[in-house]
């Protein structure tokens, strides 16, 4: 069984994030606000924002070496606009490998609004680190 991230990720799941894209350093996250993601401004909160960035940088490093795993060492945001949405519309986020250690990863990632607005910027530096046995992806034969 291939696992969309390559992995399982249960917060992820939890926030219903989908993957469109994982090769050669790129990525491209889907994600649907739901009124309980919102601040008291009636916008996706903060740190739903920076938690699909992180998982879209992430991911971009994983897809060079879907084998290893990777931890934020790092990560920088910037907010241009409010990452707001109609009910049902969804957030874009896409990842880049900018450049690749044998440990380290240097990303960035953006996410758009439903019109195509840019909402939010990071980069972010990760460890590629290698899967324990039990964090490895189940598998069927």
């Amino acid at each position: 069984m291939s696992l969309p991230f390559g992995a399982t990720i249960p917060f992820v799941d939890h926030l219903g994030v989908t993957l469109e894209k994982f090769e050669d350093g790129q990525s491209i996250l889907h994600f649907t606000p739901q009124v309980h993601h919102q601040n008291s401004f009636g916008v996706t909160h903060g740190g739903a924002v920076m938690t699909l960035l992180d998982v879209a940088m992430a991911t971009a490093a994983r897809s060079v070496a879907p084998e290893w795993g990777v931890v934020t060492i790092e990560m920088k945001t910037a907010f241009m606009r409010p990452a707001q949405v109609e009910a049902g519309q969804t957030l874009v986020a896409a990842g880049q490998l900018l450049h690749r250690t044998r440990k380290l990863a240097f990303t960035e990632g953006r996410i758009f609004d439903a019109k195509g607005q840019l909402c939010a910027h990071a980069t972010g530096t990760f460890k590629y680190m290698a899967r324990r046995e039990s964090q490895a992806s189940p598998s069927t034969d």
